[in-house]
């Protein structure tokens, strides 16, 4: 199994000044622990970095240390939309096969911004690909409310809450699909499986985690330093 990892977003909203996969959470970036993490997971083989061409080089060293048990690294450059980045992460996968290599089983793409993603999501996303799914998602119920809103904001509708999930990565798919879909791709998509639905094929849902939430803004990062390092509790109060 090998995974695709986007990271070659400006990361505008974070206003860190540096590409958003580079900036540190709790002194290590979020791709190097998004890398870290789906080889963590025990299902994962090998990784395909997707970046900026100005820090390739920086982040074959960041990764130098993930190249260990066999596990394949690699490091290229990403495009102008992030169909673009990934579709570099395909074509890099597929140049570095070994030769008579027989191919991936499963491909994962996951955003390098959900860094503290745990194994849970991502054995279940493998599972049900290798259990006859051609995509799979890990999804959360929607707990807001959510309005669908015209040009000028106002509403025109109100979805029903519960049939609405939030959608996570890694997402999963049975690699010839994926490379259809991709093939098939007009346009800009945020969603891979959003391209295997232009196809009409069907995605399926697993369970996703709280933890693999996206890291867009400063609110965030501190939501993922606190989750890191949560603080010591608190003493309780002397009773009189």
């Amino acid at each position: 199994m090998a995974a695709v990892v986007p990271a070659a977003g400006a990361g505008v909203r974070l206003g860190a000044g540096v590409p958003k996969a580079f900036i540190e959470i709790d002194g290590t970036s979020m791709l190097v622990r998004a890398v870290a993490g789906l080889l963590d997971s025990g299902v994962v083989d090998d990784v395909v970095a997707v970046v900026p061409a100005a820090r390739v080089r920086e982040t074959e060293s960041l990764l130098a240390p993930l190249r260990a048990d066999g596990h394949l690294v690699v490091v290229t450059t990403g495009g102008a939309e992030r169909t673009d980045s990934v579709r570099n992460g395909l074509a890099a996968l597929e140049s570095t096969a070994p030769a008579g290599d027989a191919g991936y089983d499963v491909l994962l793409v996951h955003d390098a911004a959900r860094c503290l993603a745990p194994a849970g999501p991502t054995r279940r996303v493998v599972e049900t690909v290798r259990a006859g799914a051609g995509a799979v998602v890990p999804v959360l119920p929607v707990v807001d409310t959510v309005k669908e809103v015209d040009d000028d904001g106002v509403v025109i509708g109100t979805p029903d809450r519960s049939a609405l999930r939030a959608v996570q990565t890694p997402q999963g798919f049975d690699p010839a699909l994926l490379l259809a879909a991709y093939d098939a791709a007009g346009d800009v998509a945020t969603d891979d499986a959003g391209l295997v639905e232009r196809l009409g094929e069907p995605v399926v849902t697993v369970e996703g985690h709280a933890l693999s939430f996206k890291i867009t803004t400063a609110d965030d990062r501190m939501l993922a330093e606190f989750r890191l390092n949560p603080p010591p509790p608190r003493p309780e109060e002397p009773h009189d």
